[in-house]
């Protein structure tokens, strides 16, 4: 059963050597989930935290133009599955043509996913066996 998660933050990771590396981390009921991700995803990430926007559409705010302008909506994202160390993402998403419901899946990237999330303020879920796998006790954080 998958569980709602919200953004705790964008921040960066060092590593023992001084490596910098961006981090998005998920809060999960009593779990924080960290996601690696590039200075891009986190930069995107951080303006739709802090409610601001390039001067020019990001990736992310372009996508989300696009569904509107073309009759969707996203549902959700869902952060499902974790293999050899990579996070698998899929957007749910929605759209009406002729008086129908059309439901989609689209297959992501969670930075991707997370992104979009933020800007349409929609449900990030994470599935438990995710959460088993990758989440630290928020106290660590």
């Amino acid at each position: 059963m998958p569980t709602t998660a919200t953004v705790r933050g964008v921040g960066v990771s060092v590593s023992e050597d001084g490596h910098r590396t961006p981090v998005v981390l998920l809060d999960a009921d009593d779990r924080v989930v960290p996601i690696f991700v590039s200075d891009d995803q986190a930069q995107s990430m951080q303006l739709a935290i802090d409610g601001e926007s390039f001067e020019r559409p990001l990736t992310h705010d372009l996508l989300v133009e696009m569904v509107m302008e073309l009759g969707g909506a996203v549902d959700r994202v869902r952060i499902d599955d974790l293999a050899d160390a990579t996070f698998y993402a899929k957007i749910d998403a929605e759209q009406y043509r002729d008086g129908e419901r059309r439901d989609l899946s689209f297959d992501a990237r969670p930075s991707d996913a997370i992104a979009l999330a933020l800007r349409l303020e929609c449900p990030i879920e994470i599935s438990d066996a995710v959460i088993d796998r990758a989440g630290r006790p928020a106290s660590s954080f």
